[in-house]
């Protein structure tokens, strides 16, 4: 399973409860789009998941800048993500940076809002804040691999409520 979580905002710890714990200990990778805050809080996250890839926000400090890079693409199950954790022009900017990055899908964060949006040329997966919705559901995603090449996601609360569900297509060879 690939676990995507974002905007942990957070001083002291990396906040994760309930089934986002449990999912990020699961992971076969976890993935992280930025707004830890603290190194700190990064290193906590690096303790509990040791394939953990993760791009720094703009609330970041500096040691985690340092760190991590502002975007990179990750692998995970014959899919190809660009995750960074925000561009300016929305969508459109988000779709393009994918599409510069030959991905199938892209990562962010930043709005923590918790949506899966499949209507452009690329899908976008925002995973919300599990630690900090804003007014959202608090939540994270869980990508799953399916014998047929697609990825089975959901967004999930820390209290182990789907929300929604959906899939990601195989990648085109």
């Amino acid at each position: 399973m690939l676990t995507i979580v974002s905007d942990t905002h957070s001083t002291d710890g990396h906040r994760l409860r309930g089934r986002t714990l449990q999912a990020v200990r699961e992971a076969d990778l976890v993935v992280h789009a930025g707004d830890f805050m603290r190194a700190s809080v990064l290193d906590a996250f690096e303790q509990e998941a040791p394939t953990f890839r993760g791009v720094y926000g703009n609330n970041d400090d500096g040691e985690i800048r340092n760190r991590l890079p502002a975007a990179r693409t990750v692998e995970y199950a014959g899919h190809r993500f660009a995750v960074t954790h925000t561009v300016r022009g929305g969508n459109t900017a988000l779709a393009l940076f994918g599409r510069e990055r030959d991905a199938d899908a892209v990562i962010f964060g930043h709005s923590h809002r918790p949506t899966v949006d499949s209507s452009g040329s690329i899908p976008l997966v925002n995973p919300g804040s599990h630690a900090q919705p804003r007014g959202y559901r608090a939540a994270h995603a869980e990508l799953t691999p399916r014998d047929d090449g697609t990825l089975r996601g959901q967004l999930v609360t820390p209290d182990g409520d789907v929300f929604e569900q959906f899939t990601l297509a195989a990648p085109q060879p």
